[in-house]
């Protein structure tokens, strides 16, 4: 518990210092956001503007008035969503994101968890031969395929499911596929991977010479440990899940958080880009915290010091 302890210390130092690379990088970066096709009329509008949001002052003076905001749970206005902040347009989109991406880690791990047990209990066998070639083909075919092709069957050819939108249950469906059936790939190759290596050592070969049935082993002594790299992957994976996906919001048209971070960035939307940063390293920290003490909670060897 000592341990879990300090690795909670120091989440609030890490998410400083992302907070500073982040704000550092944007600082670098060509441009900003009141240039281009947003410049205001003219030079005297500008840096009206650029004094309204602080813009004109130093970097470093932007960042400690821009943190000390954020400790108080500001994350300041947007710049290209006028008259939002970035608190409003976060809380507004994160639990749209959140739905879709339980969902689709939902679909993950129940399609891929069963798979790749399947498969690496009848290695060499046609199960196994099946159940590796949905998996590979899983993860070679992105989302940004998946997704129209099942639009094109779904929807437009056969009609049974709506194209686009975020407004009732059958609008779920069509995204959770696309997103959930690209990461359920990558976790059947994990799981299957997981359990060759796990009938491998000595306790099964043991638990076998014991006369217990395969059944038995496989469930009661293999699964627990050969879950466990499928546990690993789950921590970022979930958070990037958590935090959506650009690519699947953009083609169903999903008031997700996925859509605003490519968007800020592409705008030097600094404040939206760091709020998002931010949200995204928190849960990645958190998450991989919580993996770690299911990990040794699955395996007894496992000790953190």
């Amino acid at each position: 518990m000592l341990y879990f302890a300090k690795r909670a210390a120091f989440l609030l130092p890490l998410l400083l210092l992302i907070s500073v690379l982040a704000f550092a990088l944007l600082k670098l970066a060509p441009g900003g956001p009141f240039d281009k096709e947003r410049a205001p009329a003219t030079a005297e509008i500008k840096r009206a503007i650029e004094a309204k949001y602080h813009l004109d002052e130093p970097w470093w003076r932007q960042y400690l008035r821009y943190i000390g905001g954020v400790l108080q749970g500001d994350f300041g206005p947007s710049f290209k969503y006028r008259n939002h902040t970035v608190t409003d347009i976060i809380a507004q989109g994160l639990p749209v994101s959140v739905a879709l991406g339980g969902m689709a880690f939902t679909l993950s791990l129940g399609v891929g968890i069963p798979l790749g047990f399947w498969s690496a209990a009848r290695r060499g066998q046609w199960g196994d031969y099946t159940g590796s070639f949905f998996a590979i083909l899983a993860v070679c075919v992105p989302a940004l395929v998946v997704g129209p092709l099942l639009v094109m069957g779904l929807a437009i050819q056969w009609r049974l499911l709506p194209v686009a939108l975020w407004t009732s249950p059958a609008h779920v469906i069509l995204p959770t596929l696309t997103l959930g059936l690209y990461f359920s790939g990558r976790v059947a190759r994990l799981m299957r991977e997981g359990m060759l290596t796990t009938l491998h050592e000595h306790y099964i070969t043991t638990a076998r010479a014991k006369g217990l049935d395969d059944t038995t082993v496989l469930l009661k002594h293999a699964l627990r440990i050969a879950v466990l790299p499928v546990v690993s992957y789950s921590g970022p994976l979930l958070a990037d899940l958590l935090t959506g996906s650009f690519i699947v919001e953009n083609l169903f048209q999903i008031p997700g958080v996925g859509v605003f971070m490519v968007n800020s960035s592409l705008n030097r939307d600094y404040p939206m880009v760091i709020g998002l940063v931010l949200l995204y390293a928190t849960l990645l920290l958190v998450l991989n915290l919580l993996v770690d003490v299911a990990y040794s909670y699955l395996d007894r060897r496992v000790k953190y010091e």
